[in-house]
Protein backbone atom coordinates (compact mmCIF):
# COMPACT_ATOMS: atom_id res chain seq x y z
CA UNK A 1 0.00 0.00 0.00
CA UNK A 2 1.40 3.39 -1.00
CA UNK A 3 2.16 5.99 1.64
CA UNK A 4 0.52 9.40 1.70
CA UNK A 5 3.70 10.99 0.30
CA UNK A 6 4.18 8.53 -2.54
CA UNK A 7 5.73 10.35 -5.48
CA UNK A 8 7.42 13.02 -3.38
CA UNK A 9 11.18 13.06 -3.91
CA UNK A 10 13.48 14.42 -1.24
CA UNK A 11 17.26 14.81 -1.17
CA UNK A 12 18.72 14.76 2.34
CA UNK A 13 22.18 16.06 3.15
CA UNK A 14 23.28 13.73 5.95
CA UNK A 15 23.50 15.25 9.40
CA UNK A 16 22.81 14.53 13.05
CA UNK A 17 19.58 14.34 15.04
CA UNK A 18 16.86 16.60 13.69
CA UNK A 19 17.57 16.25 9.96
CA UNK A 20 17.65 12.44 9.80
CA UNK A 21 14.58 12.24 12.04
CA UNK A 22 12.66 14.52 9.67
CA UNK A 23 13.86 12.49 6.68
CA UNK A 24 12.85 9.27 8.45
CA UNK A 25 9.35 10.65 9.09
CA UNK A 26 8.90 11.62 5.45
CA UNK A 27 10.18 8.22 4.31
CA UNK A 28 7.92 6.40 6.78
CA UNK A 29 4.98 8.03 5.04
CA UNK A 30 6.00 7.16 1.52
CA UNK A 31 8.35 9.88 0.29
CA UNK A 32 11.34 8.68 -1.68
CA UNK A 33 14.26 10.14 0.23
CA UNK A 34 17.82 9.89 -1.07
CA UNK A 35 20.45 10.64 1.55
CA UNK A 36 23.79 12.12 0.48
CA UNK A 37 26.56 11.04 2.85
CA UNK A 38 30.28 11.66 2.94
CA UNK A 39 32.29 8.61 1.84
CA UNK A 40 32.74 6.25 4.76
CA UNK A 41 30.76 8.30 7.29
CA UNK A 42 27.26 6.83 7.19
CA UNK A 43 27.27 5.48 10.76
CA UNK A 44 27.72 8.83 12.46
CA UNK A 45 26.62 7.65 15.90
CA UNK A 46 28.36 4.28 15.68
CA UNK A 47 25.18 2.19 15.76
CA UNK A 48 25.06 -0.93 13.62
CA UNK A 49 21.41 -0.12 12.85
CA UNK A 50 20.24 3.41 13.51
CA UNK A 51 16.43 3.75 13.29
CA UNK A 52 16.94 7.27 11.97
CA UNK A 53 18.58 5.77 8.87
CA UNK A 54 15.56 3.74 7.86
CA UNK A 55 13.39 4.15 4.83
CA UNK A 56 15.86 5.59 2.34
CA UNK A 57 18.80 4.74 0.14
CA UNK A 58 22.03 6.67 0.34
CA UNK A 59 24.58 7.99 -2.10
CA UNK A 60 28.17 8.62 -1.03
CA UNK A 61 29.38 11.92 -2.46
CA UNK A 62 32.29 14.17 -1.59
CA UNK A 63 30.71 17.61 -1.73
CA UNK A 64 34.13 19.20 -1.52
CA UNK A 65 34.87 17.86 -4.99
CA UNK A 66 33.45 19.28 -8.19
CA UNK A 67 32.23 15.86 -9.30
CA UNK A 68 30.45 15.33 -5.99
CA UNK A 69 28.78 18.72 -6.12
CA UNK A 70 27.63 18.19 -9.69
CA UNK A 71 26.14 14.80 -8.81
CA UNK A 72 24.35 16.33 -5.84
CA UNK A 73 23.09 19.18 -7.99
CA UNK A 74 21.68 16.76 -10.54
CA UNK A 75 19.73 14.96 -7.82
CA UNK A 76 18.43 18.18 -6.25
CA UNK A 77 17.24 19.48 -9.62
CA UNK A 78 15.06 16.38 -9.97
CA UNK A 79 13.72 16.41 -6.40
CA UNK A 80 10.70 18.13 -4.93
CA UNK A 81 12.50 19.06 -1.73
CA UNK A 82 15.85 19.16 0.02
CA UNK A 83 16.76 18.81 3.70
CA UNK A 84 20.01 20.16 5.09
CA UNK A 85 21.27 20.96 8.57
CA UNK A 86 24.57 22.73 8.03
CA UNK A 87 25.51 26.06 9.54
CA UNK A 88 24.12 29.06 7.66
CA UNK A 89 26.12 29.77 4.52
CA UNK A 90 27.73 26.33 4.23
CA UNK A 91 25.50 25.15 1.40
CA UNK A 92 25.96 28.49 -0.39
CA UNK A 93 29.73 28.04 -0.25
CA UNK A 94 29.30 24.69 -1.95
CA UNK A 95 27.21 26.28 -4.68
CA UNK A 96 24.17 24.34 -3.49
CA UNK A 97 22.26 27.05 -1.65
CA UNK A 98 18.65 28.05 -2.35
CA UNK A 99 19.77 30.75 -4.76
CA UNK A 100 21.70 28.25 -6.86
CA UNK A 101 18.61 26.52 -8.26
CA UNK A 102 16.87 29.27 -10.20
CA UNK A 103 16.01 26.73 -12.89
CA UNK A 104 14.00 24.74 -10.32
CA UNK A 105 11.48 27.27 -8.94
CA UNK A 106 9.31 24.56 -7.35
CA UNK A 107 12.07 23.35 -5.02
CA UNK A 108 11.21 23.33 -1.32
CA UNK A 109 14.46 23.97 0.52
CA UNK A 110 14.31 22.75 4.13
CA UNK A 111 16.95 24.16 6.48
CA UNK A 112 17.33 22.76 10.00
CA UNK A 113 19.45 24.58 12.57
CA UNK A 114 19.44 25.28 16.28
CA UNK A 115 19.52 29.06 16.09
CA UNK A 116 18.03 29.72 12.64
CA UNK A 117 19.47 31.22 9.49
CA UNK A 118 19.69 34.73 10.95
CA UNK A 119 20.36 36.39 14.31
CA UNK A 120 23.47 37.03 16.42
CA UNK A 121 23.87 33.36 17.39
CA UNK A 122 23.21 31.90 13.93
CA UNK A 123 26.84 30.89 13.39
CA UNK A 124 27.34 29.52 16.91
CA UNK A 125 27.66 25.83 17.72
CA UNK A 126 25.14 24.30 20.07
CA UNK A 127 23.17 21.24 21.05
CA UNK A 128 19.65 20.57 22.25
CA UNK A 129 20.41 21.76 25.78
CA UNK A 130 21.90 25.02 24.44
CA UNK A 131 18.78 25.83 22.46
CA UNK A 132 16.42 24.90 25.31
CA UNK A 133 18.38 27.14 27.64
CA UNK A 134 17.73 30.13 25.37
CA UNK A 135 13.97 29.51 25.01
CA UNK A 136 12.92 29.48 28.65
CA UNK A 137 11.86 25.83 28.41
CA UNK A 138 14.91 24.37 30.15
CA UNK A 139 14.46 26.69 33.14
CA UNK A 140 10.95 25.29 33.57
CA UNK A 141 11.85 21.57 33.59
CA UNK A 142 13.12 19.61 36.58
CA UNK A 143 13.06 19.81 40.36
CA UNK A 144 13.09 23.16 42.16
CA UNK A 145 16.83 22.85 42.86
CA UNK A 146 18.05 22.79 39.24
CA UNK A 147 16.90 22.45 35.63
CA UNK A 148 17.10 18.98 34.06
CA UNK A 149 17.45 18.45 30.28
CA UNK A 150 14.51 16.36 28.98
CA UNK A 151 16.86 14.23 26.85
CA UNK A 152 16.83 15.67 23.32
CA UNK A 153 13.17 14.98 22.66
CA UNK A 154 11.86 18.50 23.27
CA UNK A 155 14.45 20.44 21.28
CA UNK A 156 15.92 18.32 18.51
CA UNK A 157 12.87 16.30 17.62
CA UNK A 158 9.76 18.18 18.77
CA UNK A 159 10.90 21.78 18.28
CA UNK A 160 13.25 20.86 15.43
CA UNK A 161 12.42 17.85 13.28
CA UNK A 162 8.64 18.03 13.49
CA UNK A 163 8.58 21.75 12.74
CA UNK A 164 10.80 21.12 9.74
CA UNK A 165 8.40 18.39 8.59
CA UNK A 166 5.35 20.59 9.08
CA UNK A 167 6.97 23.50 7.28
CA UNK A 168 8.05 21.35 4.37
CA UNK A 169 4.62 19.77 3.97
CA UNK A 170 3.03 23.23 3.98
CA UNK A 171 5.56 24.45 1.42
CA UNK A 172 5.06 21.36 -0.77
CA UNK A 173 1.31 21.95 -0.85
CA UNK A 174 1.94 25.59 -1.77
CA UNK A 175 4.43 24.60 -4.49
CA UNK A 176 1.98 22.18 -6.06
CA UNK A 177 -0.72 24.83 -6.09
CA UNK A 178 1.40 27.72 -7.34
CA UNK A 179 4.57 26.27 -8.88
CA UNK A 180 6.60 28.31 -6.41
CA UNK A 181 8.92 26.68 -3.90
CA UNK A 182 10.42 28.40 -0.89
CA UNK A 183 12.94 28.13 1.92
CA UNK A 184 11.80 26.55 5.19
CA UNK A 185 13.93 28.08 7.97
CA UNK A 186 13.34 25.65 10.86
CA UNK A 187 15.15 26.70 14.04
CA UNK A 188 14.91 24.66 17.21
CA UNK A 189 14.64 27.85 19.26
CA UNK A 190 11.68 28.98 17.14
CA UNK A 191 9.96 25.61 17.41
CA UNK A 192 10.36 25.25 21.17
CA UNK A 193 9.11 28.80 21.68
CA UNK A 194 6.06 27.96 19.55
CA UNK A 195 5.46 24.80 21.58
CA UNK A 196 5.34 27.04 24.64
CA UNK A 197 2.26 28.92 23.39
CA UNK A 198 -0.05 27.66 26.14
CA UNK A 199 2.50 28.38 28.86
CA UNK A 200 3.01 31.87 27.43
CA UNK A 201 -0.71 32.50 27.67
CA UNK A 202 -0.79 31.30 31.25
CA UNK A 203 2.15 33.57 32.14
CA UNK A 204 0.41 36.54 30.58
CA UNK A 205 -2.64 35.86 32.73
CA UNK A 206 -0.41 35.38 35.79
CA UNK A 207 -1.39 31.72 36.02
CA UNK A 208 2.19 30.47 35.64
CA UNK A 209 5.17 31.26 37.86
CA UNK A 210 8.72 31.30 36.50
CA UNK A 211 9.90 28.65 38.93
CA UNK A 212 10.15 24.87 38.79
CA UNK A 213 7.71 22.68 40.73
CA UNK A 214 5.56 25.72 41.33
CA UNK A 215 2.83 25.21 38.75
CA UNK A 216 -0.02 22.92 37.82
CA UNK A 217 1.88 21.03 35.09
CA UNK A 218 5.49 21.00 36.29
CA UNK A 219 5.18 18.83 39.38
CA UNK A 220 4.13 21.65 41.65
CA UNK A 221 0.57 20.40 42.11
CA UNK A 222 0.43 17.21 44.19
CA UNK A 223 -2.07 15.62 41.80
CA UNK A 224 0.25 15.96 38.80
CA UNK A 225 3.56 14.22 39.34
CA UNK A 226 5.32 11.01 40.29
CA UNK A 227 5.33 9.10 43.57
CA UNK A 228 7.65 6.41 44.91
CA UNK A 229 6.23 3.00 45.72
CA UNK A 230 7.24 0.30 48.20
CA UNK A 231 9.59 -1.40 45.72
CA UNK A 232 11.35 1.78 44.56
CA UNK A 233 9.29 2.06 41.39
CA UNK A 234 7.16 5.07 40.57
CA UNK A 235 3.62 5.84 39.53
CA UNK A 236 2.61 8.92 37.58
CA UNK A 237 -0.64 10.71 38.32
CA UNK A 238 -2.35 13.44 36.34
CA UNK A 239 -5.69 13.90 38.05
CA UNK A 240 -6.18 17.54 37.07
CA UNK A 241 -9.94 17.71 36.72
CA UNK A 242 -12.16 17.31 39.81
CA UNK A 243 -13.81 14.13 38.53
CA UNK A 244 -10.44 12.49 37.88
CA UNK A 245 -9.18 13.60 41.28
CA UNK A 246 -12.23 12.04 42.87
CA UNK A 247 -11.63 8.80 40.96
CA UNK A 248 -8.00 8.73 42.10
CA UNK A 249 -8.86 9.26 45.76
CA UNK A 250 -11.47 6.53 45.60
CA UNK A 251 -8.93 4.07 44.20
CA UNK A 252 -6.41 5.06 46.85
CA UNK A 253 -8.95 4.73 49.64
CA UNK A 254 -8.60 8.36 50.72
CA UNK A 255 -11.60 10.32 52.00
CA UNK A 256 -11.62 13.74 50.26
CA UNK A 257 -12.95 15.31 53.45
CA UNK A 258 -9.68 14.48 55.16
CA UNK A 259 -7.64 16.59 52.72
CA UNK A 260 -7.18 20.37 52.48
CA UNK A 261 -9.01 22.29 49.76
CA UNK A 262 -7.19 21.83 46.44
CA UNK A 263 -7.73 25.50 45.57
CA UNK A 264 -5.63 26.58 48.56
CA UNK A 265 -1.95 26.22 47.65
CA UNK A 266 -0.95 26.33 51.30
CA UNK A 267 -2.51 22.89 51.65
CA UNK A 268 -0.56 21.31 48.79
CA UNK A 269 2.31 20.00 50.96
CA UNK A 270 -0.15 18.18 53.20
CA UNK A 271 -1.91 16.62 50.20
CA UNK A 272 1.42 15.57 48.74
CA UNK A 273 2.52 13.99 52.02
CA UNK A 274 -0.70 11.99 52.28
CA UNK A 275 -0.43 10.72 48.71
CA UNK A 276 3.23 9.84 49.21
CA UNK A 277 2.42 7.85 52.35
CA UNK A 278 -0.30 5.87 50.60
CA UNK A 279 1.72 5.09 47.47
CA UNK A 280 4.61 3.91 49.65
CA UNK A 281 2.48 1.08 51.04
CA UNK A 282 2.38 -1.01 47.83
CA UNK A 283 4.57 -1.85 44.86
CA UNK A 284 4.45 -0.01 41.58
CA UNK A 285 2.82 -2.90 39.74
CA UNK A 286 0.25 -3.35 42.52
CA UNK A 287 -0.77 0.27 42.06
CA UNK A 288 -0.77 -0.10 38.29
CA UNK A 289 -3.27 -2.94 38.61
CA UNK A 290 -5.49 -0.69 40.72
CA UNK A 291 -5.19 2.48 38.66
CA UNK A 292 -4.60 1.72 34.98
CA UNK A 293 -7.67 1.70 32.78
CA UNK A 294 -9.64 3.93 35.14
CA UNK A 295 -10.43 7.64 35.17
CA UNK A 296 -7.81 8.16 37.87
CA UNK A 297 -5.37 9.23 35.12
CA UNK A 298 -2.56 7.26 36.71
CA UNK A 299 -0.24 4.39 35.93
CA UNK A 300 3.20 2.88 36.28
CA UNK A 301 6.30 4.79 35.15
CA UNK A 302 7.90 2.33 32.71
CA UNK A 303 11.38 2.21 31.28
CA UNK A 304 11.80 1.69 27.53
CA UNK A 305 12.13 -2.08 27.85
CA UNK A 306 8.95 -2.33 29.89
CA UNK A 307 7.10 0.04 27.57
CA UNK A 308 7.86 -2.19 24.59
CA UNK A 309 5.92 -5.08 26.15
CA UNK A 310 3.13 -3.11 27.80
CA UNK A 311 -0.17 -4.66 26.62
CA UNK A 312 -1.55 -1.41 25.21
CA UNK A 313 1.60 -0.72 23.20
CA UNK A 314 1.73 -4.33 22.00
CA UNK A 315 -1.92 -4.22 20.92
CA UNK A 316 -1.29 -1.11 18.85
CA UNK A 317 2.05 -2.29 17.47
CA UNK A 318 3.82 0.79 18.80
CA UNK A 319 7.19 -0.95 18.48
CA UNK A 320 8.34 -3.02 15.50
CA UNK A 321 11.59 -4.96 15.74
CA UNK A 322 12.75 -2.71 18.54
CA UNK A 323 11.97 0.51 16.65
CA UNK A 324 9.01 2.86 16.99
CA UNK A 325 6.41 2.34 14.29
CA UNK A 326 5.50 5.20 11.92
CA UNK A 327 3.26 7.82 13.49
CA UNK A 328 0.66 9.20 13.27
CA UNK A 329 -1.54 6.48 11.80
CA UNK A 330 -3.29 7.23 8.54
CA UNK A 331 -6.32 5.09 7.72
CA UNK A 332 -5.92 4.85 3.93
CA UNK A 333 -2.16 5.23 3.59
CA UNK A 334 -0.48 3.77 6.67
CA UNK A 335 3.24 4.33 7.06
CA UNK A 336 5.70 1.50 6.62
CA UNK A 337 9.27 0.57 7.48
CA UNK A 338 11.95 -0.50 5.05
CA UNK A 339 15.71 -0.78 5.01
CA UNK A 340 17.82 1.35 2.70
CA UNK A 341 20.78 0.49 0.50
CA UNK A 342 23.82 2.16 -0.97
CA UNK A 343 23.16 3.32 -4.54
CA UNK A 344 24.86 5.45 -7.14
CA UNK A 345 23.61 8.88 -8.13
CA UNK A 346 23.26 7.73 -11.73
CA UNK A 347 21.12 4.79 -10.65
CA UNK A 348 18.80 7.09 -8.72
CA UNK A 349 18.38 9.41 -11.71
CA UNK A 350 17.71 6.45 -14.00
CA UNK A 351 15.10 5.13 -11.57
CA UNK A 352 13.40 8.50 -11.45
CA UNK A 353 13.47 8.73 -15.25
CA UNK A 354 11.83 5.32 -15.52
CA UNK A 355 9.08 6.27 -13.10
CA UNK A 356 8.38 9.40 -15.11
CA UNK A 357 7.48 7.11 -17.97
Amino acid sequence: MMGALDGVRVVEIAGLGPTPFAAMWLADHGAEVIRITRPGSRRILGMARDPLDRGRDWVELDLKSEAGREAARALILRADALIEGMRPGAMERLGLGPGDFAEHPRLVYGRMTGWGQTGPLAQSAGHDISYLAATGALAAVGPAERPVPPMNLLGDFAGGSMYLVAGMLAALIHARATGQGQVVDAAITDGVAHLSAMIAGMRREELWADAREANMLDGGAPWYGCYACADGGFVAIGALEPQFWAALLERLGIDPAELPDRADRSGWPAIRARLAAVFATRTRDDWAAVLEGTDACAGAVLDYGEAAVHPHNVARGVWQDGEPAPAPRLSATPGSLRAGAAVGAEAVLARWDARNG
